[in-house]
């Protein structure tokens, strides 16, 4: 049967018709699936599922959980978007699966996790990812501390009223990152029940996050938020000789400090520094501090808080156990910047917060599934166009639609599969150097063995801490 469509501008009427040839709109993904393939990544997730199926007609949990990923990359942002992708003939051609898991069946492989099946697979899996290739920073790596707001509609476990800038009183969930800034990638992430404090659990959670760094790797530096000011954190820090800048909480006594500082440094005609110590109650001894005061303009809004008895200006204070110029440290510090555009990249490009199920650890499984595409997607770049690093990786949703998205046609020559991606997308031409790079890149190899005497206080603990409100 033909019919015909009339342009909504004047112009000549197109005939429609179907055709049986498996027609995909991701035929850009070929080189994201040369670089799957590249890291065996499929053989790794087959080799760390922690559990089996036993029906004969049941999709593999590995092919599931890359089905996910692929759907995360794709655009999904609910499970039931899952189903997009189910009669995309040719891109499962691309996978080698037979079948597309549906919303139940990736539902149901998330709702197997509990909080020994996170620790037995996502930990190894993680780690492995993070040996693979990636560029060790010559100072070392800095560490930023974060957390998020997830919002929720419903009575799924773990989400309780809790911190809600934008629906207060509402439910949440309240995960915990931890990212490397000059990777970027995701070192660490838990999820936690909304009502749970920014700093609550941090030390062990970054006990587990320093267990998953390669040996080869170094901390330069970690850096937080006033969320963070807490002194079992800090006295954690200072424990490993582990530098760290974080905005302290404006105290009252805090405040009367920085309000008598006499002695000022000035960075230019509107910003000066300062440094002082101050031992606050229930620490054992003072630690460091500085202070950036910033002149108040009409044309500029001042970052920071004012003080009533300082007038025209306002200030930030960092406690730190960095030595050196409190201009050089506060520079510093404002490279943390870059994590905020991390996390709006997981939540508005990947949609790590659309994933929610009724069992916390799922919806946690599900949310880790999506920071590990995060970082599949940042070495996937550094593998694919080594030439772009020093531009910077383009957010996923950039790369979706520069890269991935692009029409083909899967066809047969001689009995061979061959997939045929437009030219109007740009043909081979534009995905063939992304695959050369990928196939040339110098994997590096995981190491077999584990340290013999690992640091006290870096290997994971047996018993993660429960992260939800019963």
């Amino acid at each position: 049967m033909r019919t015909s469509c009339n342009p909504v501008f004047p112009g000549r009427q197109v005939q429609l018709t179907s055709t049986s040839k498996p027609v995909t709109p991701f035929g850009g993904l070929v080189s994201l699936i040369a670089f799957f393939e590249r890291i065996g990544l499929a053989g790794r997730i087959s080799g760390l599922v922690p559990f089996v199926y036993t029906s004969p007609n049941a999709i593999p949990p590995a092919q599931t959980l890359v089905a996910f990923i692929v759907s995360v990359v794709a655009g999904a942002r609910r499970l039931a978007h899952t189903d997009w992708l189910r009669a995309d003939k040719a891109l499962h051609a691309l996978l080698g699966i037979a079948r597309f898991p549906g919303t139940d069946t990736v539902r149901n492989l998330f709702a197997r996790f509990r909080q020994c099946h996170i620790e037995e697979f996502w930990r190894p899996l993680w780690k492995w990812l993070l040996t693979l290739s990636w560029p060790v920073a010559a100072q070392g790596f800095s560490l930023d501390l974060d957390s998020t707001v997830f919002q929720r509609s419903g009575q799924q476990e773990g989400a309780r009223r809790g911190y809600n800038p934008t629906r207060p009183g509402r439910h949440s969930h309240h995960p915990l990152l931890a990212f490397l800034a000059e990777a970027p990638l995701v070192l660490h992430a838990w999820l936690r029940s909304g009502n749970t404090g920014t700093a609550r659990g941090v030390t062990a959670f970054l006990t587990e996050a320093f267990a998953l760094m390669p040996a080869a790797w170094k901390l330069r530096t970690v850096r937080a938020d006033s969320g963070f000011f807490e002194n079992a954190l800090l006295s954690f820090l200072e424990a490993r000789g582990i530098p760290y800048i974080v905005v302290a909480r404006l105290t009252q006594t805090v405040k009367r400090k920085a309000a008598g500082l006499a002695n000022w440094t000035p960075i230019d005609a509107n910003y000066a520094w300062a440094r002082f110590s101050l031992q606050l109650q229930g620490w054992a001894e003072p630690r460091e501090f500085f202070a950036i005061r910033e002149r108040v303009r009409e044309n500029k809004n001042a970052v920071g808080r004012r003080l009533i008895d300082v007038e025209g200006y306002t200030f930030r204070v960092f406690v730190t156990n960095r030595q050196g110029d409190g201009a050089q440290l506060w520079r510093d510090y404002n490279q943390r910047a870059c994590i905020e555009q991390h996390i709006e990249e997981l939540k508005n490009d990947l949609q790590a917060d659309g994933f929610c199920m009724r069992d916390f650890y799922a919806t946690e499984s599900a949310f880790l599934a999506v920071c590990f595409t995060y970082n599949l997607l940042s070495l996937y770049q550094h593998a694919s166009a080594p030439e772009q690093r020093k531009a910077g990786f383009r957010r996923p949703a950039t790369l979706r639609a520069a890269v991935f998205i692009g029409g083909a046609i899967m066809g047969r020559r001689s009995r061979t599969p061959v997939l045929y991606i437009a030219e109007s997308w740009g043909g081979l031409d534009k995905h063939k150097p992304l695959i050369d790079n990928i196939l040339n890149w110098p994997l590096a190899t995981s190491p077999k063995l584990p340290p013999e005497d690992p640091e006290p206080g870096t290997s994971g603990s047996s018993q993660p801490p429960i992260r939800h409100a019963a």
